[in-house]
């Protein structure tokens, strides 16, 4: 077994040990919270997904800027895999969020800001790979996704920031209040423990989807390059 299918292997069993864990401290072990409700659990997976969702479209920020300096593959198939995987990640937010909101605010939907502005990154992202689709010529397919996928990124410190820049529903920081100068968080230690385990079990849910993911988009590379050369 070589080393990249042992660390397949172990995020696989991470992810599946990590998950079951935490679903058992949150939903069985840990006190309902007072004002919220049941409800307030869906913060256990919503905030990770949201961690989650910037980390996939940074990685796609940072390799599509790799790509276009480089001109070298790889770096395209792991921006395409991680704007999979934080597409789906970015649609997580966007349910969580709404089942979250029907008992809070009494509407699945309002056009919030950091609501509208996540709902443009999911459409830019649906839209980036349609671009994929449409292209037929693999660097050029590679070049156009780069700078669309740049462009994209450029909406999460706009989702970040539209609770200071703009009047919405959405609460500040839940992990994070700046108070003297100093970051801290703002909710008690007993739901803060389960949230951050939550993070670092999404996270590395992530790692190993992406890992998974760029294996099989690499190994379609090779089998389209290998299909090309036998043709002429």
């Amino acid at each position: 077994m070589d080393k990249m299918k042992k660390i397949i292997i172990y995020l696989e069993w991470g992810s599946i040990l990590g998950l079951t864990f935490c679903v058992i401290w949150i939903f069985l072990i840990l006190p309902i919270e007072s004002s919220q409700g049941f409800p307030q659990k869906i913060m256990y997976l919503h905030v990770p997904t949201f961690i989650a969702t910037y980390l996939a479209f940074f990685v796609v920020f940072a390799f599509s800027i790799a790509y276009l300096w480089k001109r070298d593959l790889m770096f395209d198939q792991i921006a395409k895999v991680s704007a999979e995987v934080g597409l789906i990640f970015c649609a997580l937010l966007l349910v969580t969020g709404a089942i979250w909101g029907r008992p809070t605010w009494g509407t699945y939907w309002v056009w919030d800001a950091r609501l509208t502005t996540t709902l443009l990154l999911f459409l830019i992202f649906m839209g980036y790979f349609l671009l994929r689709m449409s292209v037929s010529d693999r660097d050029k397919e590679a070049r156009l996704a780069s700078v669309l996928g740049i462009i994209g990124c450029l909406d999460i410190p706009i989702i970040h920031k539209s609770v200071e820049w703009w009047r919405t529903l959405h609460q500040p920081s839940t992990l994070f209040k700046v108070e003297s100068g100093k970051a801290s968080p703002s909710i008690p230690q007993e739901l803060l423990n389960p949230l951050l385990a939550s993070i670092i079990v999404i996270l590395v849910f992530y790692l190993y989807l992406l890992i998974l993911r760029f294996q099989s988009e690499k190994r379609k590379e090779e089998l389209n390059q290998l299909i090309t050369e036998t043709q002429f």
